[in-house]
C-alpha cells in the first residue's frame, strides 16, 4: 500500500488546474442557491403571516388595515363608535354585549357586538382615532379563573404584550359565580391590565354573580354606566328607549326541504354526512348503547349512560367532560306554538338588519319554527328583563302590561317583583304567556328574543384504558315542583331518560363532543390520592379507580386510593355499590362512606373527613399525595377546602397563613383539583 502523502504530492500539479475551475462552478451554484433560498423563505413567511392571525407584543400602526377581521374598519364605514366585546361560554355575556350595543343608540353611540376571536384585537391601539369611541368588555370567568375559549387569545395578548393603549376608553362587566374561588378573575384582570397599558376607565368594573341574580347585577351596573358615559363624552340621552328589531323575517312558502336546517349546529346536513374532527360546532352523533337506572328505590332517578363513539376518532381521558346538545320536549314546543297562535311548520329565515354584524342569523337558517324551538332556543329558562320589556308591547290588558313594564324597570319595586315572580317562582316563557293571557307576541320576535339552547357538560365516568370506544356518563334526572305548583323538568335528562335501547335495530343518537379537562390522575401510579365525591360527584372517580385497578392488575406499584362518597341511604342511592365494594375487597380502594339519612343524626362526607385528619395529612403532607373534589360548589367544596386547611395547619404544625400558602401551592402544582358546579 502506497503512502498517502506521497500519492497526494504526485497528483498536486494536475489537481491544481482542475479544482480551480470546479471551485468557480461550485461558488456560482452556491450563490444562486443562496439567493433562491432567501427569496423563497421570505415568500413562505409572507404566506404564513397572511394565513395565520398572530399577536405581536408591541403592535404597529393598523390604521390602514382593511382585512375582514378589522373591527375598526367596520366601525368607521358604518359610523359607529361603540364596540361591545364578549367572552362567553354559555351565551349570557354575548347577550349582555348585544343589549349594550343596542342601547347605545339612545346615547348617540351607535354600537356593534364583536367576538374577540374573530377580530384583530391589536386594533384597540387605534380605536382612539374614532371620536367618542368606547370599548366595553363583557367577560365571563370559566373553570379555575380562566377566560372563555373565544377570549383566550385576547387574554394572552394582554398578559404577554405591552401595547400602548393611551386614548382607549373602556369599561368592563364581568360574569362569574361567587361559589367559585376565582370569582370574576378574568374581568378583574382585564380591567386592571387595560389601565396599566394606558387606557382610560370610563366606568367602574361591574361584577355579576350567577349564583344570585346576575340580571339584577347587570341592570344595576348599567344604571351607573350610561350616565357616566354621557358625562365623560359630554352627550345627552336622546329620550325614551325605542324598541328596535334586530332581525328581519322572511317566510319561505316554497322551499326545497333539503335546504332546511334540522338541528345541525353549523354545517347543513352534518348529521347525515358526518366527518371528523368533532367539536362544539361539529358534534358526533353517538348512539346510546346502555341506559340503566342506578337508584335502587325512592322517587329520584339517576341514569348510567354509555355512548358509542367508535369510528369518531374522538379520544378522551379519565376526568374529561362529555358535552351534548339537548332537545326541548315536543309537548313544551307544541304548547308554546299554541300560545303564540303559530304554524310551527312554517319555513323561515331571520336575517340581521345590521349588515356589518358577523352574526347573520340568531340560529342556523333557513329552518322551521318547530326546529328552532326544538333544537336552537332555550324555552325553559327564566327570561331576562329586556324580554319582559318587549313582551309588554304585545300585552293588551293594562294591569298585565304595567306588571311587565315594572319588572323590566330598574326601580327597587320592579327588581323585587322580577326576583319573586320570575326567578323564585321559576317562570319560563310558556308560564308567562299562560299567566298573562292578553300577551300575544309574534313568534318571530320570540325567536329573536330567546337565548340559544346551550350544550350540557357531564363528567365522564369511565376510563379509555378499559372503554376506548364508549363514554360513560352518570346523570341525575332533574324534576321538581315550582312555587306555582308546576312541574319543571331538566331539558337534557328528560330527553335522555326516554332513550332506552331496547330494540338493537333502533338507534338513539345524541350530538356529542369531548371537552378536555385539567382534572387528571398523577402521572406516577405510586402517588397516593384522596377523592371526595358525594352523589354524582363520584362520576370522574369511577374512571380514576378503573385506571388504578388496571395498574394493580398489570403489576405496577400503586399508591393508596381513597374515596369519600356520600348519599342519602345505602339501600336507595349508593351509586355503583357493587363495583366499589368489589374494588375494596381486592385491596384496590379504601372507602369512607356517609349515608346522611341512615341514622337519626345526619352524617356527610365532611364529617368523615374530620374524623380522618391523620390519614389526610399522611397522604397529602408526608407523601405528597393528590386530593380531588367533585360535586356541589356552593357548600360541599367550600367545607372540604376549609377542612383541608385546618388539617394542614394542625397536623403540619403551621400558622394559618402558612397553611393557606401550602394549599395554594398544592393547587398550583395540580395536587389539589376541583371539578365543581353550583
Amino acid at each position: 500500500m502506497s503512502d498517502p502523502k506521497e500519492t497526494l504530492v504526485e497528483a498536486e500539479p494536475e489537481a491544481e488546474a482542475w479544482f480551480g475551475l470546479l471551485d468557480v462552478v461550485i461558488l456560482v451554484a452556491l450563490a444562486a442557491f443562496g439567493v433562491w433560498w432567501v427569496l423563497s423563505n421570505k415568500r413562505k413567511q409572507a404566506e404564513q403571516a397572511a394565513a395565520h392571525k398572530s399577536y405581536s407584543l408591541q403592535p404597529t400602526s393598523l390604521a390602514t388595515q382593511t382585512t375582514d377581521n378589522s373591527f375598526l374598519k367596520k366601525l368607521k364605514t358604518s359610523g359607529r363608535s361603540l364596540v361591545a366585546f364578549y367572552g362567553s361560554q354559555t351565551g349570557t355575556a354575548e347577550e349582555f354585549a348585544g343589549r349594550l350595543a343596542k342601547e347605545g343608540i339612545r346615547y348617540q353611540l351607535k354600537g356593534m357586538v364583536a367576538d374577540p376571536e374573530e377580530y384583530d384585537m391589536e386594533e384597540l391601539v387605534n380605536l382612539k382615532d374614532i371620536p367618542n369611541s368606547l370599548a366595553v368588555f363583557c367577560l365571563a370567568t370559566y373553570g379555575e379563573g380562566d377566560p372563555t375559549d373565544n377570549a383566550m387569545e385576547f387574554y394572552e395578548w394582554l398578559q404577554n404584550g405591552d401595547a400602548n393603549l393611551t386614548g382607549l376608553n373602556y369599561a368592563v362587566f364581568g360574569l362569574g359565580n361567587k361559589t367559585y374561588e376565582y370569582y370574576n378573575e378574568v374581568a378583574k384582570y382585564v380591567d386592571k391590565r387595560l389601565e396599566e397599558l394606558g387606557a382610560t376607565r370610563v366606568y367602574e368594573l361591574g361584577m355579576g354573580d350567577d349564583d344570585a341574580n346576575i340580571e339584577d347585577d347587570f341592570i344595576t351596573w348599567k344604571e351607573g354606566f350610561w350616565p357616566a358615559v354621557c358625562e365623560y363624552f359630554g352627550i345627552e340621552t336622546m329620550g325614551e328607549d325605542v324598541s328596535v328589531r334586530q332581525y328581519k323575517l322572511t317566510e319561505h312558502s316554497d322551499i326545497d326541504p333539503s335546504r332546511l336546517y334540522n338541528g345541525e349546529v353549523a354545517r347543513l346536513h352534518s348529521f347525515v354526512n358526518q366527518r371528523p374532527p368533532f367539536d362544539t360546532k361539529n358534534p358526533f352523533l353517538a348512539n346510546i348503547k346502555v341506559n340503566r337506572e342506578l337508584h335502587k328505590t325512592g322517587d329520584r332517578q339517576c341514569m348510567h349512560l354509555e355512548f358509542d363513539i367508535e369510528g369518531s376518532k374522538m379520544r378522551y381521558d379519565a376526568g374529561d367532560h362529555l358535552a351534548l346538545y339537548p332537545v326541548n320536549h315536543t309537548e313544551l314546543v307544541n304548547k308554546l306554538g299554541k300560545l303564540l297562535d303559530a304554524d310551527l311548520d312554517t319555513a323561515i329565515t331571520l336575517t340581521n338588519t345590521d349588515e356589518e354584524s358577523s352574526k347573520k342569523h340568531p340560529f342556523p337558517c333557513p329552518t322551521t319554527y318547530r326546529t328552532a324551538l326544538t333544537y336552537y332556543l332555550d324555552i325553559t329558562s327564566n327570561p331576562r328583563t329586556h324580554v319582559l320589556k318587549e313582551l309588554a308591547e304585545y300585552t293588551k290588558n293594562n294591569k298585565e302590561q304595567e306588571m311587565l313594564r315594572l319588572m323590566a324597570s330598574t326601580s327597587p319595586e320592579g327588581k323585587a317583583l322580577y326576583q319573586k315572580w320570575i326567578n323564585q317562582d321559576n317562570r319560563n316563557i310558556i308560564h308567562i304567556l299562560e299567566d298573562l293571557p292578553s300577551c300575544k307576541p309574534e313568534i318571530d320576535h320570540i325567536c329573536e328574543l330567546l337565548p340559544r339552547l346551550q350544550c350540557r357538560y357531564y363528567s365522564i365516568s369511565s376510563s379509555p384504558k378499559l372503554y376506548p370506544t364508549t363514554v360513560h356518563v352518570t346523570a341525575v334526572v332533574v324534576e321538581y315542583e315550582t312555587p306555582t305548583k308546576r312541574i319543571n323538568k331538566g331539558v337534557a335528562t328528560t330527553w335522555l331518560r326516554e332513550m332506552k335501547p331496547v330494540d338493537p335495530e333502533k338507534k338513539h343518537l345524541v350530538p356529542v363532543f369531548i371537552r378536555k379537562s385539567q382534572f387528571r390522575l398523577p402521572t406516577r401510579t405510586q402517588t397516593p390520592i384522596i377523592m371526595i365525591g358525594p352523589g354524582t360527584g363520584l362520576a370522574p372517580f369511577r374512571g380514576f379507580i378503573q385506571e388504578r385497578a388496571l395498574a394493580v392488575e398489570e403489576g405496577k406499584p400503586v399508591g393508596e386510593t381513597i374515596l369519600y362518597f356520600g348519599c342519602r341511604k345505602r339501600s336507595e342511592d349508593f351509586l355503583y355499590e357493587e363495583e366499589l365494594t368489589e374494588y375494596e375487597k381486592k385491596g384496590v380502594l379504601k372507602l369512607h362512606l356517609a349515608f346522611s339519612r341512615d341514622q337519626a343524626k345526619k352524617v356527610y362526607v365532611t364529617h368523615k373527613l374530620q374524623e380522618n385528619a391523620e390519614e389526610i395529612w399522611r397522604v397529602l403532607g408526608e407523601n405528597n399525595g393528590h386530593v380531588y373534589v367533585c360535586g356541589d360548589a356552593r357548600s360541599m367544596a367550600k367545607d372540604v377546602h376549609n377542612i383541608i386547611l385546618k388539617v394542614v395547619q394542625e397536623k403540619g404544625k403551621m400558622s394559618e397563613q402558612e397553611a393557606i400558602a401550602y394549599v395554594k401551592k398544592m393547587e398550583a402544582q395540580k395536587r389539589y383539583s376541583a371539578d365543581v358546579w353550583s
